[in-house]
């Protein structure tokens, strides 16, 4: 057996740097792990003292964080969250999807997945505290990375480093125009028949705008409007305006967000297409949890979208 060094950091000292590094202030960074200035301060140092190496830069009234120190404070992060996986690894041995869940969810799947299969979750497991956090994809991986998150769901196709993913379902794209539009025929409708300028989307960092635009084959960038939106409130609200068209997840039919709008939707062959994923950590020891979460997901909105046809 290899031998362990008996001189390491401790969780406390590795939890107070990570503090520090994130705050850049040695008051705020104590006040945030609940101990005094002073304490803290002496942690910081002994931390320094036990690696031999500068983390801290005290020479500015503004803490600085020295390249030594940023690559400690990555490695720390990596630590507390593998401890933390191993202590809910754990608990969790006969007890899956109870306690804490840090789920990330995009804003183009957010507000029409969730409001249907929320409740599902909530009643049948009934012992999970959900945290949900929205955010676009590259901002959702990096937190996932970090430790803040547990799992996200998202569009795919996507390419991330460092994870683990299912796919749970396949979201079909609309075609979204105001009722009466004279920019196209809707029931007729060809991408080569759209005038120029007249496609809307969502700013760059979207991941929508990518999966529209390849899914519904708008090759040609004349077609794409030179406005785009921030948010799906204001795709549809220029849509509702009628100063183009758009291209909807199906999952946003009947939504709140088309109510009280002008805004119909109409199919589009059954290949405009993108997926729905589950995303975790790869090598997470809850990857049964998440994989269990992510079939409870499915088989819901497969029951929603079964009594959607059937009605």
């Amino acid at each position: 057996m290899e031998a362990v060094p008996t001189h390491l950091p401790t969780v406390k000292q590795l939890r107070y740097f990570v503090a520090l590094a994130e705050h850049r202030h040695f008051g705020k960074a104590a006040a945030a792990c609940h101990v005094s200035q002073s304490a803290f301060s002496v942690a910081i140092r002994e931390l320094e003292s036990l690696l031999g190496a500068n983390l801290v830069d005290r020479t500015n009234r503004k803490v600085t964080i020295t390249a030594t120190g940023r690559e400690v404070a990555a490695r720390a992060k990596r630590c507390l969250r593998d401890l933390a996986a191993l202590a809910e690894a754990a608990r969790r041995e006969n007890r899956p999807l109870e306690g804490p869940l840090h789920l990330g969810v995009i804003p183009t799947i957010a507000p029409f997945l969730l409001p249907r299969v929320l409740p599902a979750v909530r009643k049948a497991f009934p012992a999970l505290k959900l945290y949900l956090h929205e955010d676009v994809t590259d901002k959702l991986h990096e937190q996932l990375m970090d430790g803040a998150l547990d799992v996200m769901l998202l569009a795919l196709p996507y390419d991330l480093p460092g994870i683990e993913r299912i796919v749970l379902f396949r979201d079909r794209f609309r075609l979204a125009v105001r009722k009466g539009t004279r920019l196209v025929d809707p029931r007729h409708y060809r991408p080569d028949r759209l005038p120029d300028g007249s496609v809307l989307l969502l700013r760059e960092g979207h991941c929508l705008r990518e999966h529209a635009i390849d899914a519904c084959r708008i090759r040609d960038t004349e077609k794409m409007s030179a406005f785009s939106a921030s948010s799906l409130l204001t795709l549809i609200e220029m849509v509702d305006a009628d100063l183009g068209v758009t291209f909807l997840p199906e999952m946003a039919e009947g939504s709140a967000l088309l109510q009280n709008t002008q805004v119909a939707t109409y199919p589009l062959p059954d290949s405009n297409y993108r997926n729905i994923g589950l995303a975790w950590r790869r090598g997470s020891p809850r990857r049964d949890e998440f994989e269990m979460l992510g079939r409870f997901i499915a088989d819901e909105v497969r029951s929603f979208r079964d009594a959607g046809s059937a009605a």
